[in-house]
């Protein structure tokens, strides 16, 4: 049996001899150890998109052993997704993204319990979705929702951890707001004009890049989740493909910010 902390609740579990050799390499990790590894079942970490990002997200949080899972999207598996959407197959274009997923999921870890959101994000169900989860991973392709999930995100103190990519480039931040740090509409104000970026259906986007920034998005999430390292909240990742260049910049809140800022107490 293995004794853990999930937010102010001492709880327990025990692993079989199958999740003790299926996470045996995570156990070995000292800093992850039987407690770490008991954590992540015991955590749920909802996944904004199942396309580019949220593929590796899901199957390394998935083969992570990460409780519960959910997947949220609308949109139906097309030919051309799979240059970069790797939790899907040929003989899946035609259906639904969130059933596709689940099912590769499932064959990967059926100890993971995947839940499936067929739906567009809108501001009548954003916020109950967002309660249900410990964390939560956006790999979306439009601002309008990255807005939305942000917001939810800060009015429940959820993690948020939110990745993007643009031909052979990509980006990648942790948002707590309530810990006197930035929040994604700090980095990226409405005013902008950053609505104007074209799509990867217009722009185009080199298929690995989504599978490094995704790793390192599930990457992320899962030391956010076993509280390890160092987090990226108030940072952000950039890289550069083709120059091969990471580069990490500092990030400011904003004292104005309508989401976060601190007139609306929320490091209270």
């Amino acid at each position: 049996m293995t004794l853990f902390w999930k937010g102010n609740r001492l709880m327990a579990l025990e692993f079989t001899e199958a999740e003790i050799q299926r996470y045996s390499r995570h156990i070995l990790l000292p800093e992850v150890g039987g407690t770490g590894q008991a954590a992540l079942r015991a955590a749920s970490v909802l996944i904004i998109g199942a396309g580019g990002l949220g593929s590796p997200v899901a199957l390394y949080l998935a083969a992570a052993g990460v409780g519960r899972i959910g997947l949220v999207d609308d949109d139906v598996v097309e030919l051309s997704n799979l240059q970069r959407q790797i939790v899907h197959v040929t003989d899946a274009v035609g259906a639904r993204k969130v059933d596709s997923a689940r099912a590769r999921l499932e064959a990967l870890n059926p100890e993971v319990t995947i839940e499936t959101w067929p739906m567009r994000l809108t501001a009548d169900v954003v916020d109950d979705l967002v309660q249900r989860y410990d964390l939560v991973c956006d790999g979306c392709d439009n601002f309008a929702t990255r807005y939305l999930v942000n917001a939810a995100c800060v009015r429940a103190r959820k993690p948020l951890v939110s990745a993007a990519v643009q031909r052979f480039e990509g980006q990648l931040s942790t948002f707590r707001p309530w810990e006197g740090g930035p929040c994604y509409h700090c980095l990226y104000p409405e005013t902008d004009g950053v609505a104007d970026g074209l799509s990867c259906g217009e722009a185009g986007v080199f298929g690995a890049v989504t599978g490094v920034m995704g790793t390192l998005q599930a990457t992320e999430a899962l030391k956010e989740l076993l509280g390890l390292g160092t987090s990226l909240a108030g940072r952000l990742l950039m890289w550069d493909a083709l120059a091969t260049r990471f580069t990490t910049i500092a990030l400011q809140r904003d004292p104005t910010c309508p989401v976060c800022s601190a007139e609306q107490d929320v490091s209270a």
